[in-house]
Order: C-alpha cells, then sequence, then structure tokens
C-alpha cells in the first residue's frame, strides 16, 4: 500500500490526499507534525526518508518521491485512470500553468517554514505577518480569477472533470479562508472549489478529517 507522509494542514499533503482519492487508491497516512518539539520533520529518523525535511513524501514499496507536484505526475504516469491531466497537449500546458501559479509563487509564501523564519528570525510581528498572507495569496488568487474571467464557466477549473488544477486550488482556498483572505474578490474560483468540496473525494481529503487533525 502506498503511504503518505504528511501534515494535516499542509496544502501540499492536501493536494496530493485529492489526487489519491480522485484515483481511487489506497493508502496510508503517516503524521508528521510540523510544528511539535520545533518541527517532526527535522528528526533524524524523518531525515532519514527524506532529507528535504518536508512534506509529503510518498513511499511506494521502495520508492520514495517528495515534491507534491511530482508526486502528482508519477500517480498520473501509474494510474492514469481517471485521467487528471487533458489529453491536449495546450490544455496540459494550461492545467500545469495554473497548478505553477499556486504551487511555486503562492503557496511557498505562506508556508509554516517562511512564517516562522519572519516571526522568530526577522522579529516580524503576528500582525505584519498576516498582512503578508492576505497580500500574496490574494495577488496570486486575483490574477488567477483574472485569466479564467474570458473562459466558459464550468463546474472545475479546465472543464467538466476534476483536474490537477482542482487538486491545488481547493487546499489554496481553504488556506486563504484560513487566513481571513476577502474572497469576493475571487467569486468563480471560490465557487469552483466549493462544487469540488461536495464530492466524497475532496470531502474525504479535507484536513478536518485527518488522523492527526487539531493536533
Amino acid at each position: 500500500m502506498l503511504k503518505l507522509y504528511a501534515y494535516w494542514r499542509s496544502s501540499a499533503s492536501y493536494r496530493v490526499r485529492i489526487a489519491l482519492n480522485l484515483k481511487g487508491l489506497a493508502y496510508e497516512i503517516v503524521p508528521v507534525h510540523l510544528l511539535r518539539d520545533g518541527g517532526e520533520q527535522f528528526s533524524q529518523g524523518y531525515r532519514a526518508l527524506n532529507p528535504q525535511a518536508r512534506v509529503p513524501l510518498l513511499i511506494d514499496g521502495d520508492f520514495r518521491l517528495n515534491q507534491s507536484q511530482a508526486i502528482l505526475e508519477y500517480l498520473e504516469a501509474l494510474y492514469p485512470h481517471p485521467a487528471l491531466v487533458p489529453a491536449d497537449p495546450r490544455q496540459q500546458a494550461r492545467v500545469r500553468a495554473f497548478c505553477l501559479t499556486i504551487t511555486a509563487d503562492i503557496q511557498p509564501l505562506q508556508n509554516t517554514s517562511v512564517l516562522r523564519y519572519l516571526g522568530e528570525r526577522l522579529k516580524i510581528g503576528e500582525d505584519a505577518r498576516a498582512d503578508w498572507l492576505k497580500h500574496w495569496i490574494t495577488r496570486g488568487l486575483t490574477a488567477l480569477e483574472a485569466e479564467l474571467h474570458a473562459a466558459p464557466q464550468t463546474p472545475f477549473v479546465f472543464g467538466e472533470t476534476p483536474t490537477w488544477a482542482d487538486c491545488v486550488l481547493v487546499p489554496q482556498i481553504y488556506a486563504a479562508q484560513r487566513f481571513g483572505c476577502d474572497a469576493t474578490l475571487y467569486p468563480r474560483l471560490a465557487r469552483i472549489a466549493a462544487h469540488c468540496n461536495t464530492l466524497p473525494a475532496f470531502q474525504r481529503a479535507h484536513p478536518d478529517l485527518q488522523p492527526d487533525a487539531g493536533t
């Protein structure tokens, strides 16, 4: 069985859980608490598995893989049905570009390690860190909202079925809500995320339903 080392509130872990659920794959969650005792990801045992000391980490037999986007690619290659990327090359590229806007531009700036550095090392106060989060999350999501403005209204980001874009969007909207961002600035994205969250695969991946939730 696949093993996923994850933290319940980690956006990167969340997006992989969604993809695993959409694929109908069985997997075991191994919780890694990013805050307890300075962060379990820095323990000797976990670093032996993943020298990057981050989550998620997927273990498939004797194969280990970190980085959520790489994990999505791996799962798609091994388990192509149902497809989470379109067959058309241009649509594939659009899905990847959408994902990268979140995974490379937005989410890293809200990462726990970044926020900890801002507070502990740079002595930036809680209110300023909150402004930091809202600024970068809102800037990224409003840009994505503008990109989708002229596209046909569809249940999911790119069409009638979920893709990686939806796997990545839903955790980012969750984070935006958690950090108090104004969802009226990106209503289409918020609507799509709300629709996704009516589906069992997305519901089962929700942070509140994870074995380490609330810890």
